[in-house]
């Protein structure tokens, strides 16, 4: 399954939290050989299936090439679990006897499925909307709504992945083989979710840029919108010009490019680019206070709770722009949201923390953080490092993020997975996490940012071998008319890709995992 975000500022707030899904690759559809096929004529008659508590709405054959992403015959379903929760189901022609549900970014609110071209590959695939409608940025649904909440914090998810599979055997005749999971931010946070909560559901999960530790990300967008945005009457005006965050941007790289024996545009690990703001050349001083604010930890009289910002990624238009210092006209024009973490966390706070939309964000200054949040995190957080009952099912865990995500950053991931690894020194039989240089958030950036996750995990799982090296792309153009300027190996971590000493550095052959 492969991502990438589309460029510029207004798109990126646009897609916040939701990677846009490109057809997988030709390797990919060849699982197609020897599957089982459907009787498109049977579609139809799903639309008086009997399921308990969720009802088909509709049920239709879909030729191929009728929709955008999805190039092969298909039966769509759609239906309605429980009071609210809606989903869409796909379900090709020729099945490859595999099932792989997708996540939704944000506050999700309409059905989406980050994974839905798997179609193509053969995979039947389904997406929700958590069991509300309304905007990707906006969480005002949730007010007093317990169920709601619960629906989107974790719920909705197993439910769903369950009434999909009831239907895939009753079209096919037949029980899925594999079944998976894939998605990223919010969609990431679904996957951790469901190998904690639930991990009889699938045999495998992609987690990718996962938003975890939903509250406390939230308390770091409130900290740096505090620090952007102190005088919440005045939003229209950005603290820092695309100009100058470029020059920020080329001003780091410049410094410590090479520190991964490459100069190629990208940090390898940011961690090792000691920057000191005051250095920064063409930034007023209210400018400098600002980034060592937004770098910063998130913290309190308790403490941490939130891990630092890396370097990176303040000069693309899908990163700080568009999601720390704005602005994005069409956010502000629906919400008066400066940028996307000005209006996810905002929202956070009013609606499923506090349940209190005149919550003020410049009069809170997080002293009473785990106090606020408790109930909230009980629905929200996916950040259990026990994951003893999906290691007993024999389930494999991949987790992805990109180093200059400048939604979610990567010491959040490396985290979770150090606390997993510190209560099962073992969990690398099972656990697998991989960083993306120079990666934004889900896709884009400089850094090779295309990776076919559904193959990597499905391997993992059919074969037994736990990935030692994944390859990524870089695509320049876009559609059939992409050609792909870069490759690079991802390591699992805490390795790395270390350059041979001869070759294209822009070739992964020239790269070993160390």
């Amino acid at each position: 399954m492969k991502t990438r975000i589309l460029a510029g500022a207004v798109i990126a707030c646009a897609m916040a939290f939701v990677p846009v899904v490109q057809p997988p690759s030709l390797s990919a559809s060849a699982s197609l050989a020897g599957a089982g096929a459907a009787n498109p004529a049977e579609c139809a008659n799903l639309s008086t299936l009997k399921l308990p508590d969720a009802k088909v709405t509709e049920a239709a054959a879909v030729p191929a090439g009728a929709t955008g992403t999805v190039r092969v015959p298909h039966c769509r379903v759609a239906g309605v679990i429980g009071k609210e929760i809606r989903f869409s189901l796909l379900m090709p022609d020729e099945w490859n006897h595999k099932f792989l549900m997708g996540g939704g970014g944000g506050f999700v609110g309409t059905v989406q499925n980050q994974a839905q071209s798997v179609v193509n590959a053969g995979y039947a695939t389904v997406g929700t909307d958590t069991g509300h409608q309304g905007s990707i940025t906006k969480a005002d649904w949730a007010l007093n709504n317990p169920e709601r909440q619960e629906n989107f914090g974790h719920l909705a998810v197993h439910r769903t992945a369950e009434v999909a599979k009831s239907i895939i055997r009753s079209y096919y005749g037949s029980t899925e083989t594999r079944s998976y999971f894939s998605g990223c931010s919010n969609g990431g946070r679904q996957a951790l979710m469901e190998a904690q909560r639930y991990p009889a559901d699938f045999d495998g999960i992609v987690a990718g840029a996962p938003a975890a530790d939903f509250t406390a990300i939230g308390a770091q967008f409130i900290k740096d919108m505090r620090a952007a945005f102190p005088d919440s009457s005045n939003l229209a005006t950005a603290p820092f010009s695309p100009e100058v965050l470029k020059s920020i941007d080329t001003q780091i790289v410049d410094k410590c490019d090479a520190l991964d024996g490459v100069k190629d545009g990208l940090m390898d690990d940011p961690r090792k680019c000691k920057v000191d703001v005051a250095a920064l050349t063409g930034l007023t001083d209210a400018q400098r206070a600002m980034l060592k604010a937004i770098y910063a930890e998130t913290k309190n009289k308790d403490g941490v709770i939130y891990p630092a910002q890396p370097v990176g990624g303040e000069g693309e238009a899908a990163g700080w722009q568009a999601w720390i210092t704005g602005l994005s006209p069409m956010l502000m024009a629906a919400q008066k949201a400066p940028s996307s973490r000005y209006a996810f966390g905002t929202e956070m706070f009013k609606y499923l923390v506090f349940g209190d939309p005149s919550f003020d964000y410049t009069r809170y200054d997080l002293s009473t953080y785990k106090k606020d949040t408790a109930r909230a995190a009980a629905i929200l957080n996916a950040t259990d490092p026990n994951l003893d009952a999906f290691k007993k099912r024999n389930g494999k865990l991949l987790l992805w993020h990109g180093w200059s995500d400048p939604a979610l950053t990567a010491l959040g991931s490396i985290k979770y997975y150090e606390q997993v690894k510190a209560r099962d020194p073992k969990a690398g039989d099972y656990f697998r996490m991989f960083l993306m240089p120079g990666v934004l958030h889900c896709a884009g950036g400089p850094g090779p940012d295309t990776v076919d996750w559904a193959a990597a995990i499905d391997e993992w799982v059919e074969k037994g071998k736990a990935p030692e090296r994944i390859v990524a792309q870089k695509r320049a153009g876009v559609g059939a008319a992409a050609t792909v300027a870069r490759t690079r190996p991802l390591c699992p971590y805490p390795q790395r890709a270390i350059y041979s000493g001869s070759g294209s550095t822009d070739d992964a052959a020239n790269f070993v995992c160390r």
